[in-house]
């Protein structure tokens, strides 16, 4: 999700919700402690050089259960983070700290901001020898005369 979707979502919105991979529902009480400009400049295993950009949010539990965020809150954080940032309209990544920090994509269901799971992948698979998928073999279509048969020699 770019970051002009989640404000325009937001606009909408009368609460803020967040919704971790396995459906639990991150703690009402969350904060958004920080939301910045993130650059990721990196070679791959091939040798490509690459460069990334993201919005991060981070969110954070604390132990206080007299405060929410509301939605025009956000709002106004994303918007000061625009203008003093210099933030374009980027994909946002999501920070939260389970057994460790984690890292997620974002997504919306209509009512819940969803946090989605990001694998990592070999971003040069032609270069490492890694096929791109395995072929698929039908036992039904293997040669019969390649076959081991009982008494024909092959087992010897």
């Amino acid at each position: 999700m770019k970051l002009s979707e989640a404000k325009q979502i937001l606009a909408g919105a009368e609460t803020i919700s967040f919704q971790l991979p396995n459906g639990q529902l991150v703690p009402s009480h969350f904060h958004v402690t920080e939301i910045g400009l993130v650059d990721k400049h990196f070679i791959d295993c091939g040798g490509t050089v690459r460069k990334e950009q993201k919005v991060n949010f981070q969110l954070w539990n604390a132990d206080d259960y007299d405060h929410r965020l509301h939605p025009e809150k956000l709002v106004h954080i994303i918007e000061l983070s625009e203008r003093v940032l210099n933030i374009p309209d980027l994909e946002i990544e999501v920070e939260y700290q389970g057994d460790t920090i984690g890292k997620y994509g974002l997504g919306h269901d209509g009512s819940a901001f969803l946090l989605t799971t990001k694998m990592t992948d070999c971003l040069a698979k032609d270069q490492c020898g890694i096929p791109a998928e395995k072929p698929k073999i039908r036992l039904s279509q293997l040669n019969a005369q390649s076959s081991c048969a009982p008494g024909s020699g092959c087992c010897n």
